[in-house]
């Protein structure tokens, strides 16, 4: 390379001090110091030299210096040119180390996490990141000598664009610390991790991302629909943080709502209101968007359908409940009147976020005089009672036939303000009848088939213990929920009557220990007895002409004693062997006599007692069945349930005790028990290592306690012992006769409550 090649007088002295014989970097050294010299001072010009010189002596080929000098101005720019030298420090670390193969990525991705980061601090502390990650993971391979280089390092500059755009530097650093602590002795699992393709790594980054998370907020949004809007539908959450090329849009089929499955505050919105404003609009379609045929319609036309009938539902919606006008013009974009230059840009999108703020808003400021005259007759519509899709539809041709331009059809489109996000992508509105390339009819594959509705809770999340990594795995199991089947009462009562003898004794016994302390609640309109000297009053006023007090009741509660039982039972399949050697019934029909006798025990003794049972099919399906809830009598109505117990799949133990934990941890009581009655260890499907599950359930037990619930086991497996101690501690008991449960379940249940 010659001087006269140089345009800068200096560059070849800038040549001469990087002292590089790449010709990959000489053949873009020019542009590079044409950019620098932009950028940094004249000093930061020389350690950018410097810096660039050790990088091409590193014997790592051009890759290093061309990556360092086309992103080290932008880096500088960002965080400040005082992170040159922690920077290089680092780098010389990873070339001391096995570990210089992941010095490019490192350089390739930093501008990108600068630009993200903005301050030089959080920049450092990326770096600390990376080097303890680096540090942990080489140094693991072998124990003493770092010979082998960190499997997962160069995977996680590859995504730390990324990560850094999703977490705080507090959750990035907990995320790589899982990864450290799960996989520095598997290479495989350890790359998987830091390249975001585990279902862990994903799980983690999930729980430590920054705003609301879907998984918070779940059941908050379900009342939402069930309360204000008498909708029950499924939500179904999308990942926002693994689609770089088209995020996408909230919409709603026949699988459920689809949401995002985090947000954050904005516009002084928080994320909780923006899933709400999301929902309340989708709602509004599905009230009253009829669908329309959009064969022999334009795309162009198509949008300015769906940006009408969106300001339209919205209205409906505003009129129902005010208070969402506030919240949808806080996320609602105002576009600038004028932004979009139409002879080089199509302003069409421009021009329907510009009508559609107006729409909802009184105060929108528009001038444009076609824009004004369709807001009026929009709203006329409205008042007049007579809009509907079709309506709306009409009018949004015949604003789209007012202001068409030629513009409008070039290729750069205005979207700049124009993004409604919290609106969905309207796929329910429009219906093809001509079939696609495929041979079908479009969208007909998301129809809802009658009966096939879902009617069960959305899943509650639970973590699950690994006692290999002594950590939790997050969001790891899906509890669902629902109301037991019914069957027939009478085969509960026909149980009962079968055991006559022992419901004899057993009231005998409750007589004794049942307390006696009663207190009297007076001023009830109903109750167990009438109040004499209440009803006289009453009777008196009433002869008198005044308004008597219809409060002439009293009621009775036990003082003294202030217990709660949730009585779980284990419905596995091998629920469904018989009974001991010979024996004639099955597990499951005893468990139902136990069940129905301990049952009718609890409701003479007055104690408040839920009962439900649980199994699962992989972690992803673990099935909790409310039999009784703690305010439900003892009734045919609880009986009928009992009555249509089933067993089958397996014993998932740990995600079931939590589950019923949470209903028990929310009681108020002296003392709450947890009753489980089961007749194998934790096993599922999806595990090969018994000792998991086992470990799991031991410390959901844990958890429990410290939550003040007291969890004892009853196993039927005479093999148990072992296990159970391990489990459950001191709080167990194997029965070795099986056929002796319906007398003993209750037996426990009195010396657990004396």
């Amino acid at each position: 390379m010659t001087e006269t090649e140089y345009q800068h007088p200096l560059m070849k002295v800038y040549w001469t001090r990087l002292d590089c014989g790449l010709k990959p970097v000489a053949d873009v050294f020019e542009d590079c110091m044409t950019e620098a010299l932009a950028v940094l001072a004249q000093e930061d010009i020389d350690r950018y030299l410097d810096a660039a010189s050790v990088l091409g002596k590193m014997g790592r080929g051009p890759e290093p210096v061309l990556a360092f000098l086309e992103e080290w101005p932008a880096i500088g720019a960002a965080a400040g040119s005082e992170m040159l030298a922690p920077v290089m420090d680092f780098i010389r670390a990873m070339q001391k180390s096995p570990n210089s193969r992941a010095i490019t990525p490192f350089l390739q991705t930093l501008a990108a996490v600068a630009r993200r980061l903005q301050a030089g601090e959080q920049l450092q502390f990326y770096i600390d990141i990376a080097q303890d990650l680096m540090q942990r993971t080489s140094r693991s391979m072998l124990g003493q000598h770092i010979t082998v280089p960190s499997p997962g390092l160069p995977e996680f500059f590859n995504q730390a664009p990324r990560l850094v755009n999703l977490l705080s530097m507090a959750g990035l650093q907990n995320w790589v610390d899982y990864g450290v602590r799960n996989y520095q002795h598997h290479p495989e699992r350890q790359i998987d991790y830091f390249a975001l393709q585990s279902a862990d790594s994903r799980a983690v980054l999930q729980r430590e991302r920054h705003g609301t998370l879907f998984a918070d907020v779940e059941r908050q949004l379900d009342l939402y629909l069930r309360a204000l809007w008498q909708d029950s539908d499924q939500l179904v959450p999308y990942s926002t943080a693994f689609d770089e090329l088209r995020k996408p849009i909230p919409y709603y089929d026949k699988l459920g709502m689809r949401v995002p499955d985090v947000q954050d505050d904005a516009n002084g919105i928080s994320g909780l209101d923006r899933y709400r404003a999301m929902l309340a609009h989708m709602v509004g379609h599905r009230r009253w968007s009829a669908t329309q045929i959009a064969d022999n319609w334009s795309p162009f036309q198509r949008m300015a359908v769906e940006f009408f009938e969106d300001c339209r539902v919205e209205t409906l919606l505003i009129r129902e409940y005010p208070g969402l006008r506030r919240l949808f013009l806080a996320l609602h974009p105002h576009p600038v009147e004028g932004a979009c230059d139409p002879e080089t840009t199509s302003c069409l999108r421009h021009r329907l976020a510009m009508l559609s703020r107006a729409f909802l808003d009184p105060a929108h400021g528009y001038a444009d005089p076609v824009l004004n005259d369709f807001v009026l007759r929009f709203h006329a519509l409205l008042v007049a009672g007579s809009s509907s899709t079709g309506a709306m539809a009409d009018l949004a041709l015949a604003y789209v036939t007012k202001t068409r331009r030629q513009s409008d059809q070039l290729a750069r489109v205005h979207f700049d303000n124009t993004v409604i996000d919290y609106r969905d992508d309207n796929r329910q509105l429009w219906r093809f009848i001509e079939e696609d390339d495929e041979g079908e009819v479009v969208d007909q594959h998301r129809k809802m088939a009658k009966g096939e509705e879902l009617n069960s809770l959305p899943p509650r999340h639970y973590p699950e213990w690994d006692s290999n990594s002594q950590t939790y795995r997050p969001d790891w199991t899906s509890v669902y929920e629902a109301l037991h089947a019914s069957g027939n009462a009478a085969d509960i009562d026909k149980l009962l009557l079968k055991h006559a003898a022992l419901a004899k004794q057993l009231k005998r016994l409750l007589d004794l220990i049942k307390p006696q302390d009663k207190v009297r609640i007076r001023y009830q309109e109903e109750g167990s007895e009438l109040d004499l000297d209440v009803a006289i009053r009453s009777l008196i006023d009433f002869k008198s002409g005044a308004l008597p007090d219809p409060r002439i009741n009293m009621s009775h509660r036990t003082d003294g004693r202030n217990i709660t039982v949730l009585l779980l039972l284990d419905l596995s399949e091998s629920l469904n062997n018989k009974a001991g050697s010979g024996g004639q019934q099955t597990i499951l029909e005893l468990s139902q006599e136990a069940v129905s006798l301990l049952a009718w025990a609890i409701d003479c003794m007055g104690d408040p007692c839920a009962i439900a049972g649980f199994h699962s099919n992989t972690r992803h399906e673990v099935r909790y069945q409310h039999i009784k809830g703690f305010s439900e009598r003892w009734d045919d109505t609880v009986k009928a349930r009992l009555a249509a117990m089933k067993a089958g799949f397996s014993t998932r133990m740990g995600a079931a005790l939590r589950h019923a934990g949470h209903y028990l941890a929310a009681r108020q009581a002296d003392k709450k028990i947890l009753l489980l009655l089961t007749d194998g260890e934790p096993a599922d499907i999806d595990v090969s290592d018994p000792d998991h599950l086992r470990a799991d359930a031991k410390k959901a037990v844990e958890e429990l306690s410290a939550q003040g619930v007291t969890t004892f086991c009853l196993s039927l497996d005479p093999n148990a012992d072992e296990y159970v101690r391990e489990i459950f501690g001191n709080h167990w008991r194997v029965l070795d006769r099986i056929e002796r449960l319906p007398e003993q379940l209750p037996m426990l249940y009195l010396s657990l409550t004396r």
